[in-house]
């Protein structure tokens, strides 16, 4: 008797990470001048790659900013899409570069951020400009937290170039650990606080420490489940998809559910640990609070988000969101 073929799947479902989240969608009523104006300013500086620039316009990094920041000023918003841009870029292009030239890039970006008021080549302008115009509406305390939040975050991009460039793989823990730094969002949760100014003894509380860690769980678990398809297809392991299917031995759907019921967790632990928040002062109770409600409202934003542009699903994003089915794309040659 011959041995079946064991064929692989041609697609998936979603978990619903909608379920049980409390907080609705909520957009800023100034995203769309804002980003267009973010986004002209950003075409205009250099000639980009048509593929770059296309794949840009598909991301919608204005709608990711209306929807991530709600409730920010004209200022800070306009620092989120441009910062949100960058760090895209910058994670576009590394992932096509060995280690030794991600760090040249990454210390570069860190001068620039230590020193945005130093002259610099035309190329090397553009950063720059963008912190400089962040900066007048920016508290000390976060500024100087947003820069220290880079640094971890082009660190942990040269260790993803290293990882990479030596075939290292990670168990899913170690990986995770990766995640939070690799996926950006500590700078993007960074950028909430911008206006506001929060000692590091408060915003390093094991308490805010705990629920920071959640929302950033979420967001990368959210993120490494949605960005699958398109990832997979390229060939990019730098997924918490792949790995789990890898050490926990689970087929696509199997690690799917899996990652799904580790994010509900999260969003009961994030919810339940709000009412553990130790008391400073009204002045710091009061942006401690709206702190973490607009880093619910960032995890909140991402999600909608990933459906709304067509970095993940292409045009037919709000059709998957209703009944979460998935055509697993053909592997790029």
């Amino acid at each position: 008797m011959s041995t079946p073929v064991l064929c692989p799947p041609s697609s998936f479902t979603l978990p619903d990470l909608f379920e049980g989240w409390p907080l609705p969608r909520a957009i800023n009523s100034l995203y769309e001048e804002v980003g267009s104006e973010s986004q002209a300013w950003f075409s205009s500086l250099e000639p980009f790659e048509q593929k770059l620039l296309a794949a840009l316009i598909k991301c919608k990094f204005g709608l990711l900013a209306g929807l991530s920041y709600p409730n920010a000023s004209r200022e800070h918003l306009r620092t989120g899409y441009d910062m949100m841009f960058a760090l895209w870029m910058v994670d576009e292009i590394s992932d096509r570069q060995c280690a030794d030239d991600v760090q040249k890039g990454a210390d570069l970006i860190m001068d620039i951020l230590r020193n945005p008021y130093d002259s610099r080549p035309e190329g090397e302008s553009a950063l720059g400009t963008v912190w400089q115009r962040a900066l007048p509406s920016a508290s000390p305390s976060a500024a100087h937290r947003f820069v220290e939040e880079m640094q971890i975050w082009v660190n942990s991009v040269v260790q993803e170039a290293t990882d990479r460039d030596h075939l290292i793989t990670r168990t899913f823990d170690d990986f995770l650990l990766l995640r939070r730094q690799t996926g950006g969002v500590m700078p993007c949760f960074a950028m909430i606080g911008l206006g506001m100014d929060l000692p590091d003894s408060v915003i390093k509380h094991p308490a805010i420490v705990a629920l920071t860690t959640h929302a950033i769980d979420m967001v990368i678990l959210s993120n490494d489940i949605y960005s699958y398809n398109v990832e997979q297809a390229r060939g990019d392991h730098h997924n918490l998809v792949i790995t789990a299917m890898r050490e926990r031995r689970l087929d696509l759907q199997g690690a799917m559910d899996h990652l799904g019921q580790r994010y509900h967790r999260l969003r009961d632990a994030f919810f339940d640990h709000m009412h553990d928040i130790p008391s400073w002062s009204p002045e710091i109770d009061a942006d401690v609070k709206e702190y973490l409600v607009e880093m619910g409202r960032w995890v909140t934003g991402n999600m909608y988000w990933s459906f709304e542009s067509e970095r993940y699903f292409g045009p037919h994003g709000l059709e998957i969101r209703e009944h979460r089915n998935v055509i697993l794309l053909p592997r790029q040659a």
